[in-house]
């Protein structure tokens, strides 16, 4: 049986020494010993889990889980059983906001598994007030450690904004990305064509997202405080598979 992020039952703590030691070990073993290649039936992750372990250690989880995303080895898992042990509860460790993109599905992309996380996705992976509620929710009521906007290379939303794209609805969505347009300091050309420019707009656009949590959001600002949870921003490349988390 499986728990921790679809880590085997014998690895199993009571507690956060137990996790603690469980980290050491991995840290130890590296990306090909024995936590990554032992077989695995995986359940969900359960509350006594979730709750062991803190932000930085699920952000551990989440950047091992690309690791093993980008070379090809995936970990094991049994959906049906996943979703028969959380379908009475759900104890999810984090919530992402992040884009639309068919390419970057978060919980592939972090070899993550049904009841591991909340994910919030719109074109741009920008915030509005009903995304807010949604995170304050996964947060303070339920539980969840950290919140990562997870932005992507090559984003069509990022370079409608850089493009002035207008579209019904879609022109005010882009308007939300623009004043990360304005904000990233890039010596060359500035247009939707240029990857590179696109590229850091859509980081830019990360950070900017991850300021503005925290600005409007004073649940989720207080929660970060107290240092019960942890708001990061991260950037997925399209063209290699790795997920890199923004400091």
């Amino acid at each position: 049986m499986c728990d921790i992020f679809g880590y085997p039952k014998q690895y199993r703590g009571s507690g956060r020494r137990s996790f603690l030691k469980l980290a050491g070990t991995a840290t130890v073993v590296g990306l090909t010993g024995p936590l990554f290649t032992e077989p695995a039936h995986a359940d969900a992750l359960t509350k006594a889990q979730r709750d062991s372990m803190t932000p930085d250690q699920i952000i551990e989880f989440m950047k091992r889980g690309n690791a093993r995303f980008q070379k090809g080895e995936r970990k094991p898992r049994n959906y049906l059983r996943e979703q028969r042990a959380s379908a009475s509860g759900q104890y999810p460790a984090a919530v992402l906001l992040s884009c639309i993109d068919s390419r970057a599905p978060a919980e592939v992309i972090m070899d993550l598994g049904i009841g591991d996380i909340f994910n919030c996705r719109v074109a741009g992976n920008v915030e509005n007030n009903d995304i807010l509620g949604s995170m304050e929710f996964a947060c303070k009521l339920s539980g969840a450690k950290v919140v990562v906007v997870m932005g992507h290379t090559a984003c069509g939303a990022i370079k409608g904004a850089i493009a002035n794209a207008e579209l019904g609805n879609l022109t005010g969505l882009l308007s939300k990305i623009k004043p990360a347009v304005e904000a990233t300091t890039y010596d060359g050309d500035r247009s939707a064509t240029n990857y590179a420019f696109v590229n850091a707009v859509a980081r830019k656009n990360v950070e900017l997202t991850v300021a503005n949590i925290r600005q409007d959001s004073p649940v989720l600002a207080e929660l970060e405080t107290k240092g019960t949870i942890k708001i990061v921003g991260a950037m997925y490349n399209l063209g290699t598979g790795a997920l890199e988390f923004l400091t």
